[in-house]
């Protein structure tokens, strides 16, 4: 059970969230170039090259999570090349034929998450939209990565005095707490909470609010007409990219028994470890206690390291882990969401029994977040988007750089990804622009639209009527 909020703390939300409605009030009047170029050069301060690289440093010798090289640098330049082509203040749509004029208007004080797994890249996005729409943001960064988080969010401050701007339009609590993140959360507007589910479950527990993620437990499907290289090439990057930190990481592949074998060497070749008898129980041992719980020095971390601990003496060149797997379920972890550089690899008999191996993995975890498949057969694509309970599917990408967006796909650009109903969220969407306003419908009259009653009740019109 959390400890009462202190009065320090609740004197520390009080007063945050007093300037941050401030600065809102001070950038009120700001017009739509003033604002994109604020969005310019917060991320200009924060994700140019060098400051990448410094950051990315100070994240994993703060953390121990993530690599070195600032590979997710590129989402910031996704988010921004979004935002700026967009509108997000005045009118932003018109549908003349219905009448209909939005206009955007700010959302309000923001309360933003942040996990520690991205403790750098997601202040940045979040920062660009949030502002983009003149709103304020309050970043409640993970205690293992507050001080990453605050010298970003200090960057984007005085990248926002050097236009004119206020500082306090973004704000980061230098001591986080759990009481004090739930107190923000009840004070501020709006929550967006990208983490853990009880993150996510606090911050639907506010009171206000909220776009939270779900868990993820991304599988990718290989049928017999994939490019067998192509696949195990991508599956190797999305896996080793930022050590499998990301939730879309892929960690489970269900491969035609057909290409089995040879898709299974095409990995090992990319640098993957197979792992079979007495070592499989080594790595789950490692990876997971007793309870079942994943162990936080095995997240985000390279394969040497986890080899270490597991007792696994690992060749070199190899640079992650490849466990096939039979059962699913929770009794089976490796069935589960792995936030790491260990793979499950099951094989299919037969396309339905692809699509069922779909089902059961999500049914243990990971539901309403993402999978993908790699084949040319576009019926396969069809049929696993009818029956996958998942809000995206990426067909032939690098799952990891794919469901949050890329240059190379039409998916928004973002570090939060809705994973609906099915994942406890309110959207299916990636967290973009759009959720980030509140909007306006202005409806003028338009010629009447009603069509008679025989059209709408078709064949069933003239039939009696129910007792």
């Amino acid at each position: 059970m959390a400890r009462p909020l202190t009065p320090e703390e609740s004197e520390i939300a009080r007063s945050t969230v007093a300037r941050a409605r401030a600065a809102m009030a001070a950038i009120a009047d700001y017009d739509q170039p003033t604002v994109d170029r604020l969005c310019q050069a917060m991320a200009w301060a924060t994700a140019n090259m060098e400051t990448s690289v410094r950051l990315a440093n100070m994240s994993v010798d703060e953390s121990g999570m993530g690599g070195r090289e600032p590979s997710r640098r590129g989402k910031v330049l996704g988010i921004l090349r979004d935002a700026l082509r967009q509108k997000s203040m005045g009118v932003i749509e018109e549908i003349p034929e219905k009448g209909i004029v939005k206009y955007a208007k700010p959302a309000g004080v923001i309360v933003s998450l942040i996990p520690v797994t991205s403790p750098y890249i997601t202040p940045i996005g979040i920062a660009i939209y949030a502002v983009k729409c003149k709103n304020a943001v309050i970043f409640s960064p993970h205690p293992s990565s507050r001080r990453t988080t605050n010298e970003t969010v200090r960057l984007l401050r005085a990248a926002l005095v050097a236009q004119g701007a206020p500082a306090d339009i973004l704000q980061c609590i230098e001591t986080p707490s759990i009481p004090l993140a739930n107190e923000l959360m009840a004070t501020g507007d709006l929550t967006i909470a990208t983490g853990g589910p009880a993150m996510v479950k606090a911050a639907y527990s506010s009171g206000k609010p909220a776009y939270g993620v779900g868990a993820g437990n991304a599988s990718m499907v290989i049928d017999d007409t994939a490019d067998i290289e192509e696949a195990a090439r991508n599956t190797r990057i999305s896996k080793t990219n930022d050590y499998g930190s990301g939730c879309s990481a892929d960690g489970n592949l269900i491969v035609d028994d057909g290409i089995y074998d040879r898709f299974l060497a095409a990995l090992q070749a990319e640098g993957g470890y197979l792992v079979e008898g007495a070592e499989k129980a080594m790595l789950q041992a490692a990876y997971w206690d007793a309870e079942g719980r994943r162990t936080a020095d095995t997240i985000a971390r390279p394969a040497e390291v986890i080899a270490a601990k597991a007792g696994i003496t690992l060749p070199a060149g190899k640079t992650f882990f490849i466990v096939p797997e039979t059962h699913i379920g929770r009794a089976h972890p490796f069935s589960t969401e792995k936030l790491g550089v260990v793979l499950s690899i099951f094989r299919y008999r037969g396309w339905d029994h692809a699509l069922d191996l779909v089902r059961q993995i999500f049914e243990t975890g990971g539901k309403g977040h993402s999978c993908g498949i790699y084949s040319f057969n576009d019926e396969h694509i069809h049929q696993l988007a009818l029956v996958a309970p998942v809000s995206r599917i990426m067909v032939r990408q690098v799952q990891s750089r794919s469901n949050a967006g890329n240059f190379t796909n039409g998916m928004p650009q973002t570090s939060s990804m809705g994973c609906g109903i099915w994942g406890g969220n309110i959207t299916n969407e990636n967290v973009s622009l759009k959720h980030y306003m509140n909007v306006t419908w202005v409806s003028r009259p338009i010629a009447e639209d009603k069509p008679s009653e025989a059209e709408l009740f078709g064949e069933f019109y003239n039939t009696p009527v129910p007792a």
